[in-house]
């Protein structure tokens, strides 16, 4: 039976910082946006609020900043190859994220079958963002049924990777799951956990429990 591999970004597989945060280094708005990082995750602004807020500050934002922050950013090692052997066995591999959707999909180029995101208006803006489009812990669920039913497999066949409280929801659902750098929130809520700076290694504790 195939196994549907679902992978969070900030604070996963892009180590101690977050997609926003490197969007917003490329404008020098760094700590503003760490600051609404906190209170997202702290839960004192909802996600459609910090979507709201991020949007005001990238104002002046052009695809050349993202094409930046995305390649620059400290990305985990051997992302590509995790998933090259995830495709390979026949698995499906899926990133589903909090941050803008025009960051997150940029990841399909490296070999994910799906990726989802917050829903921002395209770059350099021209049209309002829809808080609406705020993704949050409960539609990290929803999006992951969508994708069972897509690829055709169940909860009961899918491995979820994350690092903090917007995965609690989909930890709780999913019967293998893996604390990669995670924070208090989801202490004792893994099957399995990684510290480090290497995504096979995270793999491979699911690869071998197989």
């Amino acid at each position: 039976m195939a196994r549907l591999h679902l992978f969070d970004l900030d604070g996963t597989l892009l180590h101690g910082t977050s997609a926003p945060v490197e969007i917003s280094r490329q404008l020098g708005l760094e700590a503003e946006t760490v600051a609404l990082d906190q209170a997202v995750s702290s839960g004192l602004i909802e996600p459609a609020d910090y979507a709201a807020q991020v949007y005001t500050l990238w104002a002046d934002l052009t695809d050349a900043h993202v094409t930046a922050a995305f390649e620059g950013a400290p990305w985990l090692a051997r992302i590509r190859e995790v998933w090259e052997e995830i495709r390979g066995s026949g698995d499906y591999c899926a990133v589903v994220s909090l941050s803008p959707s025009f960051f997150v999909e940029r990841l399909m180029a490296w070999g994910a079958h799906a990726a989802y995101g917050s829903r921002f208006p395209a770059v350099p803006f021209t049209e309002p963002v829809d808080p609406a489009g705020a993704l949050n812990a409960a539609a990290k669920v929803l999006i992951a049924d969508r994708l069972c039913e897509e690829f055709g497999v169940t909860r009961a066949e899918c491995v979820a990777y994350g690092d903090s409280s917007s995965d609690k929801d989909l930890f709780g659902v999913v019967p293998v799951s893996v604390a990669v750098n995670a924070d208090r929130h989801l202490a004792g809520l893994a099957t399995h956990s990684y510290a480090g700076k290497d995504l096979w290694e995270a793999y491979e504790l699911v690869r071998r429990a197989r």
